[in-house]
């Protein structure tokens, strides 16, 4: 199953929760924010998205194994402008994963789009703020219009009682508020997921609870 996590404007923690359920579902997580890579690129020389996306190099060649498996994508403007967007479909189903997490881009611009419209399902992620929610209800729309399921939406960074119910209503899909947890923030430069670092913490908790949400999308 192909999950695309998506939101609308950046900064309200998407690519760590994708990095993070990546872990929670022993799955790839690949990094499509094709002009300013967010996921780890570092742990060894090779080919990355632009080079896929351009014809040089195959999706497995590109995956970098770790704590949790990455397809990254590359830093440089010039790799962005040769990458096409219409292999991410074939790009993204790689061999021997059950599941794979595609880390989008932010807002809603064309290459947002490309994640949603190869996706069986999306995670949508949003700070529990007015602004953000109306972008997470922009964002389902897009979803609808390229007919992409919805598995879950994720309320980050919460540290007050989150309006779980009033978002599940409004988006029609199970809503999980994420703690504010600085090892969450932390799990991508330090390469280890909150299921990992702290298993038992509320933070981890509620990462699984997202995960299972992908799994019951993928059997339903």
């Amino acid at each position: 199953m192909i999950v695309a996590v998506a939101g609308g404007k950046g900064g309200v923690g998407k690519s760590t929760l994708a990095y993070n359920v990546a872990g929670a579902l022993d799955a790839l997580v690949v990094d499509a924010y094709l002009a300013m890579a967010d996921l780890p690129g570092g742990r060894e020389r090779g080919p990355d998205l632009h080079d896929v996306l351009a014809g040089r190099a195959t999706p497995a060649e590109a995956v970098r194994p770790g704590p949790v498996d990455v397809l990254p994508c590359g830093r440089t403007l010039a790799g962005a402008r040769l990458a096409d967007v219409r292999r991410l479909r074939e790009t993204v189903a790689v061999d021997g994963y059950e599941h794979v997490v595609v880390d989008s881009p932010a807002g809603l611009r064309v290459d947002a789009g490309a994640p949603l419209a190869v996706a069986d399902a999306c995670l949508l992620v949003a700070s529990a703020t007015r602004w953000a929610l109306a972008d997470a209800l922009a964002a389902r729309e897009l979803a609808r219009e390229l007919d992409c399921g919805l598995a879950a939406v994720a309320l980050n960074r919460v540290v007050d009682d989150p309006p779980v119910e009033a978002v599940e209503r409004a988006l029609g899909a199970p809503t999980t508020g994420i703690p504010a947890d600085e090892r969450i923030g932390r799990s991508i430069a330090a390469e280890e997921p909150i299921g990992t670092a702290a298993p038992e913490s509320a933070a981890a908790r509620a990462i699984e609870e997202l995960a299972a949400a992908v799994r019951r999308c993928a059997v339903a």
